[in-house]
Protein backbone atom coordinates (compact mmCIF):
# COMPACT_ATOMS: atom_id res chain seq x y z
CA UNK A 1 0.00 0.00 0.00
CA UNK A 2 1.30 3.45 -0.90
CA UNK A 3 1.79 5.77 2.08
CA UNK A 4 -1.16 8.10 2.51
CA UNK A 5 -3.44 5.91 0.42
CA UNK A 6 -6.72 4.97 2.17
CA UNK A 7 -7.22 1.32 3.08
CA UNK A 8 -10.39 1.21 0.97
CA UNK A 9 -10.99 3.64 -1.87
CA UNK A 10 -14.77 3.62 -1.99
CA UNK A 11 -14.85 6.07 -4.88
CA UNK A 12 -12.82 3.63 -7.00
CA UNK A 13 -15.24 0.84 -6.14
CA UNK A 14 -18.22 2.94 -7.20
CA UNK A 15 -16.52 3.96 -10.46
CA UNK A 16 -15.65 0.35 -11.26
CA UNK A 17 -18.87 -1.44 -10.31
CA UNK A 18 -19.43 -2.55 -13.90
CA UNK A 19 -15.93 -4.01 -14.13
CA UNK A 20 -16.24 -5.70 -10.74
CA UNK A 21 -19.57 -7.18 -11.77
CA UNK A 22 -18.14 -8.43 -15.08
CA UNK A 23 -15.14 -10.06 -13.37
CA UNK A 24 -17.46 -11.65 -10.81
CA UNK A 25 -19.59 -13.11 -13.59
CA UNK A 26 -16.46 -14.39 -15.35
CA UNK A 27 -15.40 -16.05 -12.10
CA UNK A 28 -18.79 -17.72 -11.67
CA UNK A 29 -18.86 -18.98 -15.27
CA UNK A 30 -15.37 -20.49 -15.02
CA UNK A 31 -16.28 -22.19 -11.75
CA UNK A 32 -19.63 -23.56 -12.93
CA UNK A 33 -18.13 -24.90 -16.16
CA UNK A 34 -15.28 -26.64 -14.33
CA UNK A 35 -17.47 -28.25 -11.68
CA UNK A 36 -20.21 -29.26 -14.13
CA UNK A 37 -17.80 -30.82 -16.65
CA UNK A 38 -15.81 -32.42 -13.84
CA UNK A 39 -18.95 -33.93 -12.35
CA UNK A 40 -20.08 -35.44 -15.67
CA UNK A 41 -16.65 -36.99 -16.21
CA UNK A 42 -16.38 -38.16 -12.60
CA UNK A 43 -19.86 -39.67 -12.55
CA UNK A 44 -19.03 -41.68 -15.66
CA UNK A 45 -15.73 -42.83 -14.16
CA UNK A 46 -17.45 -43.81 -10.90
CA UNK A 47 -19.98 -45.90 -12.80
CA UNK A 48 -17.14 -47.56 -14.74
CA UNK A 49 -15.42 -48.44 -11.46
CA UNK A 50 -18.62 -49.90 -10.06
CA UNK A 51 -18.85 -52.23 -13.03
CA UNK A 52 -15.16 -53.15 -12.89
CA UNK A 53 -13.41 -52.59 -9.54
CA UNK A 54 -10.03 -53.22 -11.15
CA UNK A 55 -10.33 -49.72 -12.64
CA UNK A 56 -10.24 -48.16 -9.16
CA UNK A 57 -6.45 -48.00 -8.88
CA UNK A 58 -5.72 -46.59 -12.37
CA UNK A 59 -8.52 -44.01 -12.29
CA UNK A 60 -7.81 -42.75 -8.77
CA UNK A 61 -4.08 -42.89 -9.45
CA UNK A 62 -4.24 -40.75 -12.58
CA UNK A 63 -6.71 -38.30 -11.04
CA UNK A 64 -4.46 -38.08 -7.97
CA UNK A 65 -1.46 -37.22 -10.14
CA UNK A 66 -3.44 -34.49 -11.91
CA UNK A 67 -4.60 -33.13 -8.55
CA UNK A 68 -1.01 -32.93 -7.28
CA UNK A 69 0.27 -30.75 -10.15
CA UNK A 70 0.77 -27.13 -8.99
CA UNK A 71 -1.93 -25.02 -10.61
CA UNK A 72 0.27 -22.27 -12.02
CA UNK A 73 2.67 -24.82 -13.53
CA UNK A 74 -0.27 -26.69 -15.08
CA UNK A 75 -1.59 -23.46 -16.63
CA UNK A 76 1.82 -22.45 -17.96
CA UNK A 77 2.46 -25.81 -19.63
CA UNK A 78 -0.89 -25.64 -21.43
CA UNK A 79 -0.27 -22.14 -22.76
CA UNK A 80 2.05 -23.57 -25.41
CA UNK A 81 -0.74 -25.77 -26.77
CA UNK A 82 -3.97 -23.88 -26.13
CA UNK A 83 -2.79 -20.28 -25.98
CA UNK A 84 -2.62 -17.54 -23.39
CA UNK A 85 -5.93 -16.04 -22.33
CA UNK A 86 -7.85 -19.08 -23.58
CA UNK A 87 -10.80 -20.43 -21.62
CA UNK A 88 -9.62 -23.91 -22.60
CA UNK A 89 -6.24 -23.24 -20.98
CA UNK A 90 -8.04 -22.41 -17.76
CA UNK A 91 -10.68 -25.11 -17.83
CA UNK A 92 -8.46 -28.17 -18.45
CA UNK A 93 -6.63 -27.82 -15.11
CA UNK A 94 -9.73 -26.63 -13.26
CA UNK A 95 -11.71 -29.67 -14.41
CA UNK A 96 -8.78 -31.96 -13.64
CA UNK A 97 -8.64 -30.77 -10.03
CA UNK A 98 -12.30 -31.65 -9.45
CA UNK A 99 -12.09 -35.25 -10.68
CA UNK A 100 -10.32 -36.87 -7.71
CA UNK A 101 -12.72 -35.26 -5.23
CA UNK A 102 -15.85 -36.07 -7.19
CA UNK A 103 -14.94 -39.64 -8.15
CA UNK A 104 -14.11 -40.50 -4.54
CA UNK A 105 -17.29 -38.99 -3.16
CA UNK A 106 -19.50 -40.50 -5.85
CA UNK A 107 -18.04 -43.95 -5.18
CA UNK A 108 -18.39 -43.48 -1.43
CA UNK A 109 -22.02 -42.47 -1.89
CA UNK A 110 -22.89 -45.51 -3.98
CA UNK A 111 -20.94 -47.86 -1.68
CA UNK A 112 -23.01 -46.58 1.25
CA UNK A 113 -26.27 -47.79 -0.34
CA UNK A 114 -27.42 -50.82 1.77
CA UNK A 115 -27.22 -54.12 -0.07
CA UNK A 116 -30.73 -55.10 1.05
CA UNK A 117 -32.13 -51.95 -0.58
CA UNK A 118 -30.48 -52.90 -3.86
CA UNK A 119 -31.82 -56.45 -3.57
CA UNK A 120 -35.32 -55.15 -2.86
CA UNK A 121 -35.18 -52.96 -5.97
CA UNK A 122 -34.06 -55.92 -8.05
CA UNK A 123 -36.89 -57.99 -6.57
CA UNK A 124 -39.36 -55.32 -7.66
CA UNK A 125 -38.19 -55.79 -11.24
CA UNK A 126 -36.16 -52.56 -11.58
CA UNK A 127 -33.66 -52.55 -14.42
CA UNK A 128 -30.07 -51.57 -13.67
CA UNK A 129 -30.67 -47.98 -14.79
CA UNK A 130 -33.98 -47.69 -12.94
CA UNK A 131 -32.27 -48.93 -9.79
CA UNK A 132 -29.49 -46.40 -10.26
CA UNK A 133 -31.68 -43.33 -10.83
CA UNK A 134 -34.65 -44.18 -8.58
CA UNK A 135 -32.99 -45.96 -5.67
CA UNK A 136 -29.22 -45.70 -5.43
CA UNK A 137 -28.68 -42.10 -6.55
CA UNK A 138 -31.17 -40.58 -4.07
CA UNK A 139 -29.53 -42.47 -1.20
CA UNK A 140 -26.02 -41.60 -2.39
CA UNK A 141 -26.85 -37.94 -3.05
CA UNK A 142 -25.76 -36.52 0.36
CA UNK A 143 -22.20 -37.79 -0.09
CA UNK A 144 -22.12 -36.79 -3.76
CA UNK A 145 -23.33 -33.28 -2.96
CA UNK A 146 -20.72 -33.03 -0.20
CA UNK A 147 -18.11 -33.72 -2.88
CA UNK A 148 -19.61 -31.01 -5.08
CA UNK A 149 -19.38 -28.57 -2.16
CA UNK A 150 -15.68 -29.28 -1.70
CA UNK A 151 -14.96 -29.17 -5.43
CA UNK A 152 -16.80 -25.86 -5.83
CA UNK A 153 -15.03 -24.11 -2.95
CA UNK A 154 -11.66 -25.41 -4.19
CA UNK A 155 -12.37 -24.31 -7.77
CA UNK A 156 -13.43 -20.80 -6.75
CA UNK A 157 -10.02 -20.35 -5.16
CA UNK A 158 -8.15 -21.79 -8.14
CA UNK A 159 -9.99 -19.59 -10.62
CA UNK A 160 -8.24 -16.54 -9.16
CA UNK A 161 -4.94 -17.96 -10.43
CA UNK A 162 -6.19 -17.90 -14.03
CA UNK A 163 -5.54 -14.15 -14.07
CA UNK A 164 -1.83 -14.97 -14.46
CA UNK A 165 -2.55 -16.54 -17.87
CA UNK A 166 -4.73 -13.67 -19.08
CA UNK A 167 -8.14 -15.18 -18.29
CA UNK A 168 -10.56 -12.70 -16.76
CA UNK A 169 -11.81 -13.34 -13.22
CA UNK A 170 -11.77 -11.67 -9.83
CA UNK A 171 -8.10 -12.58 -9.82
CA UNK A 172 -7.66 -9.98 -12.55
CA UNK A 173 -8.50 -7.26 -10.04
CA UNK A 174 -6.01 -8.69 -7.57
CA UNK A 175 -3.29 -8.77 -10.23
CA UNK A 176 -3.99 -5.47 -11.96
CA UNK A 177 -4.53 -2.83 -10.65
CA UNK A 178 -4.04 -4.54 -7.27
CA UNK A 179 -0.55 -6.03 -7.08
CA UNK A 180 0.72 -4.21 -10.17
CA UNK A 181 0.07 -0.80 -8.60
CA UNK A 182 0.19 -1.75 -4.91
CA UNK A 183 -3.50 -0.84 -4.81
CA UNK A 184 -4.97 -2.49 -1.73
CA UNK A 185 -8.59 -1.72 -2.58
CA UNK A 186 -8.50 -3.83 -5.75
CA UNK A 187 -6.76 -6.66 -3.89
CA UNK A 188 -9.45 -6.59 -1.19
CA UNK A 189 -12.30 -6.44 -3.71
CA UNK A 190 -10.95 -9.40 -5.67
CA UNK A 191 -10.07 -11.45 -2.60
CA UNK A 192 -13.26 -10.79 -0.65
CA UNK A 193 -15.32 -11.33 -3.79
CA UNK A 194 -13.77 -14.76 -4.27
CA UNK A 195 -14.36 -15.62 -0.62
CA UNK A 196 -17.98 -14.51 -0.91
CA UNK A 197 -18.47 -16.72 -3.99
CA UNK A 198 -16.95 -19.71 -2.18
CA UNK A 199 -19.25 -19.19 0.81
CA UNK A 200 -22.26 -18.73 -1.47
CA UNK A 201 -21.44 -21.92 -3.35
CA UNK A 202 -21.00 -23.87 -0.14
CA UNK A 203 -24.29 -22.61 1.29
CA UNK A 204 -26.05 -23.28 -2.01
CA UNK A 205 -25.00 -26.93 -2.05
CA UNK A 206 -25.84 -27.22 1.65
CA UNK A 207 -29.38 -26.09 0.84
CA UNK A 208 -29.53 -28.47 -2.12
CA UNK A 209 -28.45 -31.31 0.15
CA UNK A 210 -31.27 -30.52 2.58
CA UNK A 211 -33.80 -30.36 -0.24
CA UNK A 212 -32.53 -33.61 -1.77
CA UNK A 213 -32.71 -35.50 1.52
CA UNK A 214 -35.95 -34.47 3.26
CA UNK A 215 -35.96 -37.78 5.18
CA UNK A 216 -32.77 -36.76 6.97
CA UNK A 217 -34.36 -33.48 8.06
CA UNK A 218 -37.49 -35.25 9.24
CA UNK A 219 -35.39 -37.74 11.21
CA UNK A 220 -33.49 -34.90 12.86
CA UNK A 221 -36.79 -33.34 13.87
CA UNK A 222 -38.00 -36.67 15.23
CA UNK A 223 -40.93 -36.99 12.81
Amino acid sequence: MIEGQPVVDWAWIVRNLDNIGARTLDHVVLTVLAVAIGFVISFGLALAIRRNRRLTGPILGISGILYSIPSLAFFMVLIRFTGIGSILTAEIPLVSYTILILVRNTLAGFDAVPADVVEAAEGMGYSRWQRLWRVELPIASPVIIAGLRIATVTTVGLVTVTAFIGVQSLGSLILNPGLANFFLTAVLVGSLGAIALAVAGDLGFMLLQRLATPWARDRALGT
